[in-house]
């Protein structure tokens, strides 16, 4: 499938539009069949659209706005969402592995048993998102906002939290194993039969964390 613009050959030129991605999806019949690997998407602005199950691997996106549009089960492996406005947006089941993510705005988003594994997400706003049995192992969360998001049954596996705010964060069940959290702040966070094998916390602030099924305080 083509635009006026080929896209099927050099992709790092000129950014696509709404409008060329409207006809790839009439071309092609479904956002399932939209095949934009590699796409130089750079700042589309998109919010609100349908993309499921769309295939978005290694697409350039930095910038972009996909606030509230839905991306349940799309591919975004390797894509750049830096500094992109992902507000509420519905990611869940996605995949985001090894994908750039640094300063992107996911507040609110629906990230639930996505694939962020190895992901660069250094800054990002994750505040009030839901990423239930999501996949962040070895993901790179250095300085992110974390607060009040919904983290129960995540894997955080060897993944790199310095800094990062966990504030009123949930984490019961979470897998925290060899996580680093040096400096980051879990004040309030509930850890709630979470497992912590070798985790780094040297630094972390944990006033007020919920360490058991009893909801006892520490």
């Amino acid at each position: 499938m083509s635009t006026d613009r080929d896209t099927s050959g050099r992709r790092d030129e000129t950014p696509l539009t709404r409008r060329d991605i409207d006809q790839l999806l009439r071309q092609g019949g479904g956002t399932e069949k939209l095949d934009g690997r590699g796409l130089n998407l750079k700042g589309i602005d998109l919010p609100y659209f349908d993309l499921v199950g769309a295939i978005l691997a290694r697409a350039d996106l930095s910038g972009a706005d996909l606030s509230e549009a839905d991306l349940r089960e799309a591919d975004l492996s390797g894509a750049n969402l830096s500094g992109a406005r992902l507000v509420g947006t519905i990611l869940n089941k996605a995949n985001l592995s090894q994908a750039i993510l640094s300063g992107a705005d996911l507040s609110m988003a629906d990230l639930s048993e996505a694939n962020l594994s190895e992901a660069n997400l250094c800054g990002a706003n994750l505040s009030e998102s839901t990423l239930h049995e999501a996949d962040l192992s070895r993901a790179d969360l250095r300085g992110s906002d974390l607060s009040g998001a919904d983290l129960g049954v995540v894997s955080f596996f060897g993944a790199t939290l310095n800094g990062a705010i966990l504030n009123e964060a949930n984490l019961s069940g979470a897998r925290l194993g060899r996580a680093n959290f040096f400096g980051a702040v879990l004040s309030g966070a509930n850890l709630t039969d979470a497992d912590l094998t070798d985790a780094d916390l040297s630094g972390a602030l944990l006033s007020g964390l919920t360490v058991s099924e009893l909801g006892q305080e520490q």
